[in-house]
């Protein structure tokens, strides 16, 4: 007999004359292999599923005009194409442009947005909204708006625009926008600041007299009427705008001009998603400027990088137990073959070869508890994604060659000091014990 052929065949005796003692050690390493592929899949898939579903929560990028004169003008079609297919390269994305105008409704200043209803609707699934989306003749109104006005779906209300007024707003809320990128807390908050210096100036105009007598431009309520097809609630800024179709805010200010914000739904974050913001800000030929949601972007992270951390706690821990149970059990199996070892070691075996072999075995523990345990981590992984986002993921293969290797590699080093000892072993000590 060959020593190869003598080597496999005292392997295979090992391995499957003490039954026991090897589903042991096969089960320590199926329930680390077990635990890890799971936590790992889990965290490799969470992040992207968690991306796509808080997409659903609005805008995590905004673009608004870079100068001056591209505030006043807005962003053009061409441009809003271009940056979109800047932002959508490598990624999906969905967005939606915003045009912002002053208005006055019952002489108080109000701000409406023309809307491409379909982008915005894809845009926010959050909102909740009660009636219907604008439409031709048909406007959409916050829930404080609607508080102000005392109106509910199905009113009608007179919608008068001011040329004055919107020339008055142009400049000031250039500055606005401008400071809500500092302090960017929702997709809206350019809308917001143009929507505050709107009132504020509204407020300076209701006072504005002639000859010791309220101005009658102030008191005209001449307008376009309109019916209010529902009430958005959201509990934020969009609860202070009317929404209208692009078209009939064009037709209410007498001009079409690109829109003031465009928001897009981008699925990246963190550095990926800063990229994206410092490659359209570089890019000079846009002229726009672009900034991320902070709200929606923090919250991405911090949940992420919470679920990260609690994947590397738990994966050390797992380590540990795995090369504790692999150990123990290698190290039992030492012992109980001690007297096998002094005799082989008297009969001219090197230490080498008793050493081989014992890695080799815990090997052997380790690939089929690796294999089984990243089987059963695949479904506990798929079960946990499906009970929790009623989502199905996919087997990595990857990670699970990474599952197996890493069994092989914690069996192979949980056995090393039973192994030392093992070829330590005097022979003459262990005949004499017999």
């Amino acid at each position: 007999m060959t020593n190869r052929k003598m080597f496999f065949t005292m392997l295979w005796g090992a391995v499957f004359r003490r039954r026991s003692r090897a589903m042991m050690a096969v089960i320590a390493s199926l329930v680390g292999a077990a635990t890890l592929f799971c936590l790992a899949s889990v965290c490799v898939a969470v992040p992207q599923q968690m991306n796509e579903e808080m997409r659903a929560y609005g805008a995590n990028l905004i673009v608004t005009p870079a100068s001056a004169t591209g505030k006043s003008q807005g962003i053009d079609t061409v441009t809003v194409r271009n940056v979109t297919a800047l932002i959508g390269a490598g990624h999906s994305v969905k967005s939606a442009a915003y045009r912002y105008e002053s208005v006055r409704i019952n002489s108080a200043p109000y701000t409406i947005a023309g809307v491409d209803v379909k982008a915005v609707r894809a845009l926010n699934r959050h909102w909740n909204v009660t009636g219907d989306w604008p439409g031709s003749g048909n406007v959409m109104v916050g829930r404080d708006v609607a508080d102000a006005l005392g109106v509910k779906v199905g009113s009608r209300v007179t919608i008068g625009y001011r040329a004055a007024d919107a020339s008055a707003s142009a400049s000031s809320s250039a500055s606005a926008k401008s400071d809500s990128d500092e302090s960017t807390e929702t997709a809206e908050s350019s809308a917001q600041g143009t929507q505050s210096t709107q009132t504020t100036q509204g407020e300076q105009t209701t006072q504005a007299t002639e000859n010791g007598r309220v101005s009658s431009d102030i008191m005209d309520n001449n307008g376009t009427e309109f019916r209010i097809a529902g009430i958005v609630d959201t509990g934020g800024n969009e609860d202070s705008i009317i929404y209208a179709t692009t078209a009939d805010v064009a037709k209410l200010a007498g001009s079409k001009r690109g829109a003031d914000v465009v928001e897009y739904s981008v699925n990246a974050m963190g550095d990926e998603l800063n990229a994206i913001v410092n490659r359209i800000n570089k890019n000079t030929n846009t002229a726009v400027k672009a900034q991320t949601v902070t709200r929606i972007t923090s919250s991405d992270t911090r949940i992420i990088a919470m679920l990260q951390t609690l994947f590397w706690i738990v994966s050390l821990v797992v380590l540990v137990l795995t090369l504790v149970g692999v150990g123990t059990t290698i190290s039992s199996i030492v012992s109980q073959r001690r007297n096998e070892i002094g005799l082989r070691k008297a009969l001219g075996a090197d230490s080498r070869a008793i050493g081989v072999e014992f890695y080799v075995e815990s090997g052997i523990y380790g690939l089929i508890g690796g294999l089984l345990g990243t089987a059963i981590g695949y479904v506990l992984a798929r079960v946990l994604c499906a009970t929790v986002f009623g989502r199905a993921i996919g087997f990595d293969w990857l990670l699970g060659a990474g599952s197996l290797l890493l069994s092989v590699a914690i069996a192979v080093i949980a056995s090393i000091p039973p192994v030392r000892r093992a070829t330590r072993i005097d022979p003459a000590i262990v005949l004499r014990e017999e």
